[in-house]
């Protein structure tokens, strides 16, 4: 008896992921009057990075300014590496997000004048609790999306360099799908969970990127010969200390300074980059003037705001103010917060690493876009830059659907011999309580792999070409053992899943990193053998599977534009 049932689904697009960009993604599809399948591994109204709100929207260009302005401040942020193309495309559709936003329902601040309350140039502030049901609700009431939750997408069928189906299995009920279509949006988030988080023991998911983000999306695409690009400008976020929230709000809302115990603002020794700043409260911890503070001047009213701000995407920093402050104390006028890094994540929100994508977000195999984190190239694009990115490739999905309409269709028997092998093999991970070992014994053995030999926190975000050739070596027996790890029932599949992609996306980190040469984000991660910037390696690293092992390129920086793309497409 077979332990799961079979469906098979046909849809003119599937977008993976119903997260920030796979809600937009899938509601404009649907309003071009296209059949839409969402696969989400959990639901829609509460999934992925802003699955508990935000309160404000970081990606925005303000009065005075132009697109080309926030791509500038992206590209000088990233040291100068990242694609300017992708930058500037997204940035023309920023504010037109934050319009789509506030006609979906959200509460945005407004001025006296009726003009969006902003939070420095490039800031508008929110009351972003339910941003993401709103999103969701888009997404349900948009009439031809049929929505997959609690199904986790882990297989992407190609056939001749072409997307052909996604494998999906639903873990709540044990069906394995089979969804066919001729265009396919990959929309999931990033890669957690390869580095020992900050709280391995008492709390392993109180990290500030969600935990169940495995990079799903950059396995599948480099199992199926996508190519990815940038994994190694790894994301470390400085946040406040055990609750891991942001600390844009204070830094940017209540002007506040980062300060060491001896009270000195330090942060002009170091630079005002994003991993310039983690690299400050490092160094300062480092040389025994931490613990490192944020320090903002506010008087009541303004404290109440803040911890009011606070309650719209990280309530446990509200709660720790408050076990220490009195909010009704007319004396107090600071408010300090610890500050901690995160371990490092591969992020294409934050930072630049992800699928290789050309302006209008098509991937390096024909009929796949990528949108949000997923896709790389193009760092600080936020919650706006996510949508403005699934609307860039929804309306080029849709142009594509238009065109080959009379195309030529994919081969069925292939599509259906490489289905029953993947339900073959998922069937042998099923039913052997006594394997020697599980998914959570793995997890743990890459934590400790990846903190200690490729530049975790444990590590101070340090390593070397040595310490990377013990991370490849042990990781790749990792990968061997991952391969004999069974699971009692169905139900415990996705765990799987999961892990076989945290060591995918590992074992691709490693090969990037130990190939550039330098160190370009030095709070990001420091190459002790090559401690400074190179300017022969100003280029993107890109790489993609090939028989099995993976394959390093060297992408020139430059400034991409449409018609200077080479598309793999043709």
């Amino acid at each position: 008896m077979s332990p799961f049932k079979i469906n098979k689904i046909i849809s003119d697009v599937v977008v993976i992921g119903g997260g920030t960009a796979g809600c937009r993604a899938a509601a404009d599809l649907s309003s071009f009057g296209f059949s839409v399948t969402l696969v989400e591994k959990a639901n829609i109204e509460r999934s992925g990075c802003l699955a508990a709100g935000i309160n404000a929207l970081n990606a925005y260009v303000g009065s005075g300014r132009e697109p080309g302005d926030y791509a500038q401040y992206a590209l000088n942020d990233a040291h100068g590496l990242a694609r300017y193309d992708l930058l500037l495309s997204l940035s023309q559709r920023l504010n037109a997000q934050v319009k789509y936003l506030e006609d979906l329902g959200l509460t945005i601040h407004k001025n006296q004048d009726g003009s969006y309350a902003q939070r420095g140039w490039r800031n508008v502030k929110i009351n972003g609790e339910n941003i993401k049901p709103l999103l969701a609700k888009a997404a349900r009431d948009s009439g031809k999306v049929n929505i997959l939750e609690r199904t986790a997408a882990f297989s992407l069928l190609t056939d001749q360099a072409r997307a052909v189906a996604l494998v999906a299995f639903s873990h709540r009920d044990s069906t394995l799908h089979l969804i066919q279509a001729k265009a396919f949006i990959c929309a999931t988030g990033g890669a957690a969970g390869i580095y020992k988080p900050n709280n391995p023991v008492s709390a392993p998911n109180q990290g500030w990127y969600c935990p169940f983000n495995s990079g799903a999306g950059l396995a599948m695409g480099l199992w199926a010969g996508a190519e990815v690009t940038t994994l190694e400008m790894r994301f470390v976020a400085l946040r406040c200390q055990d609750s891991m929230a942001p600390t844009g709000s204070l830094a940017l809302g209540a002007g506040a300074r980062q300060i060491n115990r001896l009270g000195q603002d330090y942060e002009a020794n170091y630079g005002l980059t994003t991993s310039q700043r983690v690299l400050a409260a490092c160094k300062e911890i480092e040389a025994d003037r931490g613990p490192c503070l944020l320090s903002a001047a506010a008087n009541r009213e303004e404290r109440l705001e803040i911890y009011r701000s606070y309650l719209n995407m990280s309530p446990s920093q509200t709660l720790k103010w408050l076990e220490h402050d009195d909010p009704f104390d007319k004396e107090s006028q600071t408010i300090w917060t610890e500050l901690s890094s995160s371990e490092p994540y591969v992020n294409g929100g934050h930072t630049a690493g992800g699928l290789w994508v050309d302006e209008n977000r098509r991937s390096t195999i024909k009929g796949l876009w990528v949108a949000g984190d997923a896709a790389g190239g193009a760092p600080q694009k936020y919650a706006t830059g996510a949508l403005a990115e699934a609307e860039i490739a929804a309306l080029d999905a849709a142009d594509f659907l238009d065109k080959s309409k009379n195309g030529a269709q994919p081969n069925q028997e292939t599509i259906e011999r490489l289905f029953l092998s993947i339900s073959l093999k998922l069937k042998s991970y099923i039913g052997r309580n006594k394997a020697p070992l599980n998914t959570l014994n793995l997890d743990e053995a890459l934590w400790e792999i990846m903190d200690r030999y490729a530049g975790g926190s444990g590590a101070h975000y340090r390593y070397s070409l040595a310490s990377l050739n013990q991370a490849e070596q042990k990781v790749s027996k990792l990968a061997i053992l991952a391969d004999k790890v069974m699971v009692s029932n169905a139900e415990k599949l996705p765990r799987l899943f999961e892990l076989k992609e945290k060591i995918t996306i590992a074992s691709a980190l490693i090969a990037h990193m130990r190939e550039r040469r330098e160190t370009r984000w030095p709070g990001f991660g420091q190459y002790l053998d090559y401690p400074l910037i190179d300017d022969s390696m100003s280029v993107f690293i890109n790489s993609r599977l090939v028989g099995g092992r993976l394959k390093i390129i060297h992408r020139p920086l430059k400034d991409f534009s449409v018609n200077q793309w080479l598309s793999f497409w043709s």
